[in-house]
């Protein structure tokens, strides 16, 4: 038996350990760890509810956004206060925008990696590459002239001397398997999308006023002044500018994206047999259509142990089935506590660091649990949720990446191929088509809100005595992102963040069964335990953001370090 240490795990954002015990080329048993203290939460403490979304979006570089949304949802929540619908509409085309960037940046320039030789594609014919990547699509870019002028660019690289940006790949590794020119095809469009991902970051900072770091929320709605005719506020004008951005995004996502996915997951059809792990799913409901959260464009809910017939749905902000399911256990993690899961409401965040203790503490990283288990979150719960449910635009996306995977296999994909590691990346691609779709929506739904005279864009708070509770969720990229505020005379008394890295990253629990991280690598083939490359598709299918869940703290002088991406 080997036992191997990644540390740390490279193109995620924060700082993640995995240990692995390998036996006979397989993952026996597997070890996720967070390597910086979690500690927004203590920072919360005594100040103004109406100033935590812009502290707490300062928790991740890459994830401001949706800690922004979840906040100022928490406080509402716990007011009860309605939003305006052109505040409704605009927040969900930044959380739109937000997450068509984020999942494009992980399948191309996070992922693909794992699965794509660069080195291959300098043998590649761009002719051949060509004539594959048009019989796919209908993308203008797919060209031999384009192809050619990639390969030429890759090869200054490799004449120079080194690869730049594709330097430390596991060139020529067993576990690579696509042909050079599908290798040259994926390093065209990884080129590509470096260009496309902007187009979503510019709505954001339309809307958002900048980006990373959005400026633009308050609690009760957003700041956004409102005139048709003024170019100096959003006008119709900068809505035209943002409707253009999103006919390029979903021209890429829809004849780029998704194909490229399908294609990946035709040639590695074998991985949906590894990955699988947890398959209790969660999701919530997102895109509110309405000023109380009460109806939606994307459902939510929970399907325990795959079953999906055994879908059951969260009906919006103030559904007791969420808010009375979460729990978070330490007995695993380095904070003071018995282990005993506690409701966010109730959660302490108090450092306990003990080093690493393979069958005692050995993460930052808290162990969620929804109603006493572990579940995996993320767009493979959101699809999985959004067939149950019987979600057209999902229903539809998802029929069509699964009929062009099997025609491409040549072999019938069923629904349970999606509980693998190449079954994430699907789905996060059905999910980034389905965004695209809601941007679109909510950019109408705006337009036609203002012609009819509305400009209402935000509700004052008001802070009662007392003590009162909310929680806002999310159901953010990389899945369930959930705020939980406990708010006493005006100030904050607690505050606690589950985020969805801390569902999947998370330590074993209380009961001492593992996060989906280290469930889902069990049995993973591993070639050669000094390059574990199959060890890293699977955990990368998740799409880690470890500083999201974690944080690290100066004890010498309090200061909080590493909240934001330097």
């Amino acid at each position: 038996m080997t036992r191997i240490t990644i540390d740390p795990i490279t193109r995620i954002e924060g700082h993640l350990r995995i240990d692995c015990e390998i036996d006979n080329g397989h993952v026996t048993k597997a070890w996720a760890s967070g390597q910086m203290w979690r500690g927004v939460e203590q920072i919360l403490r005594g100040r103004d509810p109406r100033d935590a979304w812009t502290i707490t979006q300062r928790i991740c570089g890459v994830c401001t956004t949706v800690h922004a949304i979840a906040s100022v949802r928490a406080v509402e929540n716990a007011l009860n206060l309605e939003i305006p619908l052109n505040a409704q509409y605009i927040r969900n085309m930044i959380v739109a925008a937000h997450a068509i960037h984020d999942h494009i940046v992980h399948f191309y320039h996070l992922s693909a990696l794992d699965w794509v030789d660069i080195v291959s594609a300098l043998r590649a014919d761009p002719a051949k590459a060509s004539a594959l990547a048009e019989g796919l699509s209908a993308w203008p870019r797919n060209s031999r002239h384009e192809f050619a002028a990639v390969q030429e660019r890759l090869q200054r690289f490799v004449g120079g001397g080194q690869l730049g940006v594709f330097a430390n790949g596991y060139w020529g590794h067993p576990a690579m398997k696509l042909a050079p020119e599908v290798n040259l095809l994926a390093a065209a469009h990884y080129l590509q999308a470096l260009e496309i991902q902007r187009k979503a970051n510019k709505i954001v900072g339309a809307l958002g006023s900048k980006t990373p770091h959005i400026q633009n929320l308050a609690v009760g709605g957003v700041t956004n002044p409102i005139a048709l005719d003024s170019q100096s506020v959003l006008s119709m004008e900068r809505l035209l500018m943002i409707k253009a951005h999103i006919d390029e995004l979903a021209a890429f996502v829809n004849q780029v994206y998704l194909v490229d996915v399908c294609a990946i997951g035709a040639f590695y059809a074998d991985w949906t047999a590894h990955g699988k792990g947890v398959v209790d799913y969660l999701c919530v409901p997102d895109m509110p259509l309405d000023t109380r959260g009460e109806t939606f464009a994307m459902p939510g809910g929970y399907i325990p142990g795959g079953d999906v017939a055994a879908y059951h749905p969260i009906r919006g902000f103030h559904d007791p089935y969420f808010r009375e399911g979460v729990a978070e256990s330490v007995k695993h993690a380095w904070y003071q506590g018995d282990g005993k899961p506690l409701h966010p409401y109730r959660g302490e965040t108090v450092p306990n660091y003990t080093d690493f203790v393979d069958n005692g503490r050995y993460s930052w990283v808290k162990a969620p649990t929804f109603y006493g288990k572990p579940a995996q979150v993320g767009p493979l719960a959101a699809v999985l949720c959004g067939v149950a449910a019987g979600h057209a635009p999902t229903v539809r996306h998802f029929n069509r990446v699964v009929e062009t995977v099997g025609a491409l296999a040549k072999q019938k994909i069923p629904l349970a191929a999606l509980h693998s590691t190449i079954g994430r990346h699907a789905a996060r691609a059905v999910r980034c088509a389905v965004m695209v779709e809601n941007l679109t929506h909510n950019w109408q739904l705006l337009v036609d809100n203002l012609a009819k005279g509305d400009l209402t864009t935000c509700n004052k708070p008001s802070f009662p005595a007392g003590e009162i509770t909310g929680v806002g969720f999310h159901e953010a990229p990389r899945g369930v992102l959930s705020h939980w505020v406990v708010i006493r005379d005006g100030k904050i008394a607690n505050y606690q963040a589950v985020v969805p890295t801390t569902w999947n990253a998370a330590p074993r629990n209380d009961n001492d069964e593992p996060g989906p991280y280290e469930s889902a690598l069990v049995n993973t083939p591993v070639a050669n335990p000094e390059q574990p490359l199959e060890v890293l598709r699977t955990v990368h299918s998740f799409d880690p953001c470890l500083a999201c869940a974690i944080h690290l703290v100066d004890k010498r002088d309090g200061r909080v370090l590493g909240i934001g991406r330097s």
